[in-house]
């Protein structure tokens, strides 16, 4: 049993293989900025709200060149190493846990989910970089493995593509952003009061985790809102234009085809082979992407901005990039240099904490970064980020900040 273990430790440390090209010259990763921590005044410390002194372009000339150029082969390559180690997880849980004593079959499980579900997350990462043609110069290249990976967890490819793209156009926008929209008090239910509480912040976060991807992928449940239901499974759905609706016909079929898929591994191996060596790990990756996302756009140091306010460049900036330590490889560095993501998305990820080491200078203030430990930071989010409203002694009223008092 030991063994086992020893070798999914192994195997989940690993540094990419890639990691010894960007060694050898290649390029890519610099150190984390995780490595300078702050103090938690520093980390609560507002970022500044107005407009900032530099501007997209002057970013962009800071990056290295070719931290902009997108390679085939590399990129494939972190496909590679993520099937890879998911396809060693799969032959040893359904291979060896058969023949553990009951005192190890359970912690051996509990381990094959966790370690799966951190490295599918990875493949997730992947297939959101393909969303924003960040994987390749082909952009038929880009969708076909962005639909292939992200209907095999279960994610509407298109659907979820372009309800990001608008995301990323209107990030920080009380009005038109998409995802963990921010609600004024006004708007609070009132059954809010009820869970402000430490057992009403276990249940909503566990609700969150558990339940908040397939919520909004259903009913837009956190995103903004439209004059009628908003479901990223419905190509007439008001997400969506005239031109976009053929797309999410396709994401449709891609989730069909999966599902046809495990309805016959269920009917050949069982509903609980099925969802011991499938299921599980899928609600560990929507539970990540949920905490992810939340995260990366939920702090009480970041504006938000009404439509007299609001600009792309300020609202790109009202993110913040977040430590997951040894986590941060396996999800391709999504966490920790989310704000140079956002500021050019197109970007490939194994050059995103060169471009943010470059940016950082010229940032300033601007860029905020947290290494607040995650579960301290969630819980701290949860407490803190209730609602936003505009400072009371503040001139401007269309920049909104978090509050917490019912």
């Amino acid at each position: 049993m030991m063994q086992i273990f020893n070798l999914l430790f192994f195997l989940f440390t690993l540094v990419p293989g890639q990691y010894l090209l960007e060694k050898m010259g290649a390029g890519g990763r610099m150190s984390s900025p995780s490595s300078l921590k702050k103090s938690d005044s520093d980390n609560l410390k507002r970022v500044p709200s107005t407009k900032p002194p530099f501007t997209l372009g002057e970013l962009k000339k800071a990056i290295p060149p070719h931290c902009f150029q997108r390679s085939v082969l590399r990129s494939f390559s972190y496909v590679v190493y993520d099937l890879t180690l998911a396809s060693i997880f799969y032959y040893i849980a359904t291979t060896y846990f058969q023949n553990l004593s009951s005192l190890l079959f359970y912690p051996a499980w509990a381990l094959y989910w966790v370690a799966q579900g951190c490295i599918l997350t990875g493949v997730w990462v992947i297939a959101h970089e393909c969303g924003h043609h960040a994987f390749s110069d082909y952009q038929w290249l880009d969708d076909t493995v962005g639909l292939i990976l992200h209907s095999a967890l279960l994610v509407p490819y298109f659907s979820w593509k372009y309800s990001h793209r608008r995301h990323h156009s209107n990030t920080g926008s009380l009005e038109r952003d998409e995802v963990f929209v921010p609600k004024q008090k006004s708007a609070i239910k009132w059954y809010s009061t009820y869970l402000n509480n430490p057992l009403g912040r276990i249940f909503t976060l566990t609700i969150q985790l558990v339940l908040g991807w397939p919520l909004y992928l259903a009913f837009n449940v956190s995103g903004r809102p439209y004059d009628r239901l908003a479901c990223h499974y419905d190509p007439y759905s008001p997400i969506y234009s005239d031109r976009e609706r053929l797309q999410i016909f396709i994401s449709d079929a891609g989730l069909l085809a999966i599902t046809y898929g495990l309805y016959r591994l269920i009917l050949a191996k069982g509903l609980t082979w099925v969802v011991c060596v499938y299921g599980v790990p899928l609600l560990i990756v929507n539970g990540f992407l949920v905490l992810i996302t939340f995260l990366q756009h939920t702090h009480p140091a970041l504006p938000h901005y009404d439509s007299s306010e609001w600009d792309w460049l300020r609202g790109a900036l009202a993110t913040v990039d977040r430590d997951y330590g040894i986590l941060n490889k396996v999800f391709h560095n999504i966490t920790d240099t989310h704000v140079a993501h956002h500021l050019v998305s197109t970007m490939p990820h194994y050059h995103a904490m060169e471009a943010t080491k470059a940016i950082k200078p010229i940032l300033g203030q601007y860029y905020h970064f947290d290494g607040t430990p995650v579960v301290k930071a969630m819980w701290r989010e949860a407490k803190e980020c209730i609602y936003v409203e505009p400072d009371e002694d503040e001139k401007n009223r269309g920049v909104f900040w978090y509050r917490n008092k019912l």
